[in-house]
């Protein structure tokens, strides 16, 4: 249990638990509720969704239907990638606020640098420069406690710092065993920006990989737990997702230590090994 409410500390001075719970790919309604439900009951303090996950509002519920008082719960949300204007963030603020219905969030994302399907293909600095001086607007009304980016690489990142007031104190991106951005994850950290997993597990890519295996039982661990607890070494943030019981309360074993040995091994292995 104290590795589901060890936390963080953001460069503003927030808290944040070291271990998230995530809801991508859940739908709304009865799964999500049940799920995030259930990861309260198990000792998550960290739920993570997003306006785009379309369950922000079972999320919500989940939580003010829980016996977890709303302010010992971390919870985040996020910009949808396409709203690429300042009036437009503000908005769909709102709507994620209504949605949830909380006082306040603890964590607020701009969810992509560019709109899903656009990745590459347009520059959008200038717009999540303009974004991004909504986001510390919202920041500045006291109805976020942090602020932050998603799925921004180094030239993204460096883009907002150039430009921003308050420089973001998240970046969330796809990280895992076999697949963890050096450079990005070299230039968050460098920049005092913490780096959030999301897809901890490869969506269960790595759960057969016999390597992977072969260390786990060697810790008489899970793959899964292996690989969240590889995340957590390496100073990031996982945010694994589960539906069932069991794999939600097997998530949360994670008070061991995997040596720097296999630690060395484990940064080294590369998406073609997975």
């Amino acid at each position: 249990m104290s590795i589901l409410t060890d936390t963080y500390e953001l460069h503003n001075g927030i808290q944040i638990p070291k271990v998230g719970f995530g809801t991508w790919q859940i739908p709304g309604g009865k799964d999500t509720y049940d799920a995030v439900s259930m990861a309260l009951q198990a000792g998550y303090r960290h739920i993570d969704t997003a306006k785009a996950y379309r369950n922000e509002k079972s999320v919500g519920e989940a939580i003010l239907d829980s016996n977890v008082d709303r302010e010992n719960v971390f919870v985040t949300s996020k910009l949808p990638a396409a709203t690429k204007s300042y009036d437009g963030a503000i908005a769909d603020f709102r709507s994620t606020m209504k949605a949830l219905n909380l006082s306040y969030l603890d964590l607020y994302l701009i969810h992509a640098p560019w709109p899903w399907g656009e990745r590459g293909s347009t520059n959008y600095d200038a717009a999540n420069v303009e974004v991004w001086k909504a986001m510390q607007d919202i920041y500045a009304s006291g109805e976020v406690k942090a602020i932050g980016v998603s799925n921004f690489n180094d030239h993204d990142l460096q883009n907002i710092l150039d430009h921003a007031d308050v420089k973001p104190m998240v970046d969330q991106i796809r990280y895992f065993v076999g697949y963890t951005e050096p450079q990005t994850t070299k230039f968050a950290k460098d920049n005092g920006i913490l780096v959030e997993a999301y897809s901890p597990l490869a969506t269960g890519g790595i759960l057969e990989n016999l390597d992977i295996k072969k260390i786990a039982d060697k810790y008489g661990v899970s793959v899964a737990q292996l690989a969240l607890r590889f995340v957590l070494q390496n100073g990031v943030l996982p945010l694994p997702k589960a539906t069932h019981e069991a794999h939600i309360a097997d998530n949360t074993k994670l008070d061991f230590e995997i040596s720097e040995a296999d630690m060395d091994i484990l940064n080294h292995l590369t998406s073609t090994d997975i």
